[in-house]
């Protein structure tokens, strides 16, 4: 689906990169954005890191990627380009603001997502949340206040295009 982007901004688990990867490989993203200290499926030596190959299983040579965005600004700059290329950004967190993900379902061909996912214990920042269109948050009934991002994403991505 190319109408459906992945923004993964300071995800520090290369095993959680992975298996992202390949959850987005199976609902067919159309590129994931690898932002701040996200880590990418190549080392510095042009290989695939070992773990990461561990949880995506291959997932890296179909979905298109981009590591450009190294930092906050370039993060927000990335975004607002997304905006103007009329992408809808939904925002993975909870927040006051949040509402509970499949009241957002997404259907049909020719509407543009991107989702944003953040890091594993801090989630996402104040300025990243004020550029979603939608903050999205998956109700837990559990005494666990979260779950993985990887996993977090996978129940989102679904809820959204099925």
């Amino acid at each position: 689906m190319q109408d459906l982007v992945v923004v993964l901004h300071n995800v520090r688990s290369v095993h959680n990169v992975g298996s992202i990867f390949r959850t987005a490989d199976a609902v067919g993203v159309g590129k994931i954005y690898l932002s701040g200290i996200t880590p990418t499926p190549l080392d510095k030596f042009g290989k695939v890191r070992s773990q990461f190959a561990k949880t995506s299983l291959g997932a890296e040579k179909n979905v298109r990627w981009d590591a450009s965005a190294r930092s906050a600004q370039a993060t927000s700059r990335l975004l607002e380009k997304l905006k103007e290329e009329k992408y809808k950004i939904f925002a993975v967190e909870q927040d006051r603001n949040s509402v509970p993900y499949h009241r957002a379902k997404v259907k049909g061909w020719g509407v543009k997502v991107a989702l944003v996912l953040g890091n594993e214990v801090k989630g996402l920042s104040p300025a990243i949340l004020k550029r979603a269109d939608n903050i999205l948050e998956i109700p837990m009934r559990g005494r666990k206040e979260s779950l993985n991002v990887s996993v977090a994403f996978g129940i989102v991505v679904y809820g959204l295009i099925y």
